[in-house]
């Protein structure tokens, strides 16, 4: 429960956070290392690593460079089974609470659980929530599944509201990988609002302007990929606007 308390006293003591995501299938070792050292300057909280798809067999080669480049925390953020290793940290237990196919929400749980017991890797439960972005994302199409219309709060609202009813120690809503549209601040806000638990967002937040604005909608963690794989000197401009 390391890392997890430490969202939690985040969380509490009102300081926004930031995490990187890294796709390992996305980024060499080159890139790896610039970012894990302008992360670490730029005072960023935590690392995730996954995608949803995985084809050069390069997760554990991304963590062991982030490990051994910089102190920041390692967590997994799987887009399937596979992606498992022992060399992160901590790993997110993401169940697809904003869908219906019963695969995401509890069938591959059932595979990966007597793994993650046997490991070493602090287990965070996670309500994932897909949030229409304003096209296909990969996500939507891998789990089969339709994500929450833009404008309907309510609907955001009680499916984070069951989620923590539920047990799950965090709520990951998501407009996906290179969406169009980050998940709006009145969604944001809604849910913030409903739930105790930390509110994790991410997916088409690609300036500190939207950063700063998820973060005052009641955002506790921002999570940023792409807009950092194309452009590197965001990381110092986003941090300094979730931080400030």
């Amino acid at each position: 429960m390391e890392l997890y308390s430490a969202m939690i006293n985040k969380k509490q003591a009102g300081e926004k956070q930031f995490a990187i995501l890294f796709d390992p299938d996305k980024v060499d070792h080159k890139k790896i290392l610039k970012t894990a050292r302008l992360a670490q300057k730029s005072g960023v909280d935590w690392f995730f690593v996954g995608g949803s798809l995985l084809i050069q067999n390069s997760l554990d080669s991304c963590i062991k460079v982030l490990k051994e480049n910089c102190d920041i925390p390692v967590v997994l953020f799987p887009g399937n089974t596979l992606q498992m290793s022992s060399k992160a940290d901590a790993i997110l237990f993401l169940s697809l609470i904003s869908g219906r196919n019963a695969e995401m929400l509890i069938g591959r749980h059932v595979i990966a659980a007597p793994y993650l017991k046997l490991s070493s890797l602090e287990v965070i439960s996670t309500g994932y929530m897909l949030i229409e972005s304003g096209k296909p994302t990969t996500v939507s199409y891998m789990s089969n599944s339709a994500p929450i219309p833009a404008d309907k709060n309510d609907i955001a609202a009680c499916t984070a509201i069951a989620g923590e009813m539920l047990g799950m120690k965090l709520i990951f809503m998501d407009a996906g990988s290179g969406a169009t549209n980050p998940v709006p601040e009145p969604m944001i806000e809604m849910v913030a609002k409903s739930v105790n638990i930390p509110l994790v967002i991410g997916g088409g937040i690609n300036t500190p302007e939207k950063a700063a604005g998820a973060c005052a909608a009641g955002a506790d963690i921002i999570v940023i990929g792409n807009a950092i794989e194309k452009d590197h000197e965001l990381i110092p401009k986003i941090s300094a606007s979730i931080k400030r």
